[in-house]
């Protein structure tokens, strides 16, 4: 980890990047540029511990985040991943609890925090950043309560396609319709919940059905609508 000279101005990526603090108004913008700090972090850095005390949250800047769990035999269930513009760590600040997972850096990142007191001072004065808060809280309850549908109720082929495509959405595709973020078979299989053994064989699988191309961890989606299919999307 590594402190900046130069802090990003909130009032400009607010609102490039789409973030939840295009909400605030100006006088409210100078004040989280004014509290926040910003750091870069190297690809592999924990930036919090799963059941670590937590005093503030964290913007995505620059980078890529992976937010997981650990299970049985340190077993990571990977959960989501944060992107640019994206905030992390702000459920447990608003409950007061520990942190509820671990967030490690994916690629070479840079993340705005911000204290504790000053989200609570944002929520007391603006409103509609609040509701908004409350309504990206429950969109993550609602795509944490879809995951466990799927787990009970989909194949791992099933599960599979369907995380392609919710990576998709979330990133995108390059110009030759590579998956613009490179994840290990494990960490697939992290988001799966599945032995990694047997993500290489169904990607193999949806390989030999023309759906993917497989280029080492690089991975081009060919058929969007077949992966549809497939994943009962």
């Amino acid at each position: 980890m590594k402190s900046l000279e130069y802090i990003p101005a909130c009032n400009q990526c607010a609102y490039e990047n789409n973030s939840i603090f295009r909400f605030l108004n100006d006088d409210q913008l100078s004040l989280l540029s004014y509290e926040k700090g910003c750091n870069l972090y190297k690809k592999g850095n924990v930036v919090y511990h799963e059941g670590g005390r937590v005093n503030g949250f964290y913007c995505v800047n620059i980078g890529i985040v992976k937010l997981y769990k650990t299970g049985y035999e340190g077993r990571e269930q990977i959960i989501r991943f944060a992107k640019q513009g994206e905030i992390i760590g702000f459920r447990s600040v608003l409950s007061g609890d520990f942190a509820c997972h671990t967030a490690r850096i994916l690629e070479d990142s840079l993340l705005c925090f911000i204290p504790t007191e000053t989200l609570f001072e944002l929520i007391r004065k603006n409103a509609e950043f609040s509701i908004e808060l409350l309504k990206l809280t429950c969109r993550e309850l609602g795509e944490a309560n879809a995951f466990i549908t799927d787990i009970a109720q989909k194949t791992v082929r099933e599960r599979l396609a369907e995380v392609l495509l919710i990576l998709y959405n979330g990133f995108g595709l390059d110009e030759e319709k590579f998956l613009q973020i490179v994840l290990t078979r494990e960490e697939l299989s992290n988001i799966v919940g599945t032995a990694t053994e047997s993500v290489i064989r169904l990607l193999s699988e949806l390989k030999e059905d023309k759906l993917i191309e497989i280029h080492g961890r690089r991975l081009k989606l060919l058929d969007l609508r077949g992966l549809k299919k497939v994943a009962n999307y």
